[in-house]
């Protein structure tokens, strides 16, 4: 045994161990001996195997990230009771994931598949951390396994796929958008390259403030002229969308004139210095600056420009002047997700301005909305729906219907519409 612990202690792994060697290596008092059997690429893979019941978390956690141990050894260390040694596993089995398949017929490659598996569902959230940043921007990374870490309720799991995945489809970010609940989860999605059109039109629909701005702000974003003319329409009061609005690449004249309605100074003076602006550009966004210097009150973007929401204020003005602005035609407008018809009605209902009904839903303020809604005659049922279709608010912020009665008392709705009605 001391020639044996001499040859082994001196790095020989120019020679290797006999199975027998191995074995008594492995029976060794020493923990630290047996760690560096389990370290060692060359050791038989039944001795790693059976180290995998070493008492030592530290021989445990060698195993875990040694190459060469065979995949049963990785199966039964994904279930380990030590979380560096599942922490350990995760970072190898996350390398080799690119060639695992959740229906290979190897048994070999789908024991490694079933450890990942069991690695992602870990419950220490850094153990599916570490599988997530490593495969993070990997191409052939296992479909499955990234949506599931894309559904992660923590954001540091879920973030790196949703940000960089290649793998995600546009209908799993739509997906996501519509269903998720992780704080952060829009904000990823918002910094993404290259984000379609599609999954910007949802992103700006949930009028979620950071996420837009992070959209806004991300230069290779896909952003249809009449989705920003959308966001612009609800940009007056929220400063943060500003700076990035202009700076958005190929900006048309319209947008960059009804910017120069409300931005700040200091961007005004970025906005008319913009080198893709033609001269004619420049002299018709100055003369809109002049325009609201002179006189603050006045209407300095082009008389002929209807933006979508006054566009719906004046569809239900029309519908409520001839009796058709029912609460049928409001519900219909929610199940279709028409959220300028929904807010237009329910500020004509109330007597609110339409730009204050808007902000309650950019706030997202449940209770401002309930209240709107039963101020506007609706139904508590079609104040829940509004509250999940139109605001998009999670399910766990919204205020439910409790049969057909409000989730509010008479006293609190009242209350509440008097605190959005200042």
């Amino acid at each position: 045994m001391k020639k044996l612990l001499d040859r082994f202690l001196k790095g020989g792994e120019g020679k290797e161990l006999t199975y027998e060697e191995a074995r008594e290596l492995a029976r060794h008092d020493d923990p630290d001996i047996r760690r560096e059997l389990a370290d060692r690429k060359d050791t038989k893979p039944e001795i790693l195997y059976y180290l995998t019941d070493d008492p030592s978390p530290e021989v445990r956690s060698a195993i875990a990230k040694n190459e060469s141990a065979p995949h049963q050894a990785d199966l039964r260390l994904a279930t380990d009771d030590d979380d560096r040694v599942r922490g350990e596993l995760a970072e190898k089995i996350a390398r080799i994931a690119p060639h695992l398949d959740a229906g290979d017929q190897d048994k070999v490659k789908a024991m490694a598949y079933q450890a990942l598996e069991i690695l992602t569902r870990d419950q220490v959230t850094q153990v599916r951390q570490i599988i997530s940043e490593t495969l993070k921007d990997v191409a052939g990374a296992p479909p499955e396994v990234i949506r599931h870490l894309a559904w992660d309720a923590e954001i540091v799991v879920s973030g790196p796929v949703l940000e960089f995945s290649p793998v995600l489809t546009d209908e799993d970010l739509l997906e996501i958008i519509t269903h998720g609940t992780a704080t952060g989860q829009l904000c990823a999605i918002s910094k993404r390259p290259n984000v379609p059109e599609s999954v910007v039109d949802a992103l700006v629909e949930t009028s979620d403030v950071e996420a837009v701005g992070l959209l806004l702000a991300n230069k290779s974003a896909q952003i249809r002229e009449e989705t920003l003319d959308k966001v612009i329409d609800q940009a007056t009061d929220v400063e943060s969308w500003h700076s990035p609005l202009i700076a958005r690449p190929l900006l048309s004249l319209g947008s960059a004139k009804r910017l120069a309605s409300f931005v700040a100074q200091n961007l005004l003076n970025d906005l008319t210095m913009r080198v893709d602006f033609s001269p004619e550009m420049i002299k018709e966004i100055r003369a809109v600056v002049e325009k609201r210097i002179d006189d603050p009150d006045a209407k300095t973007i082009d008389e002929d420009v209807e933006t979508p929401l006054e566009a719906a204020f004046a569809e239900v003005t029309k519908l409520q002047s001839i009796n058709e602005l029912q609460e049928s035609n409001i519900l219909a407008a929610v199940k279709k997700g028409q959220r300028e018809f929904v807010i237009a009605a329910l500020a004509l209902r109330t007597e609110l301005r339409p730009i204050v009904m808007e902000k309650v839903f950019r706030d997202k303020a449940a209770k401002g909305i309930v209240a709107a809604a039963w101020k506007a005659e609706l139904g508590a049922k079609t104040a829940e729906l509004i509250q999940r279709d139109i605001a998009k608010l999670d399910d766990g912020k919204i205020l439910k219907a409790s049969g057909v009665e409000y989730p509010l008392s008479e006293g609190d709705l009242e209350w509440q519409f008097e605190v959005i009605s200042e």
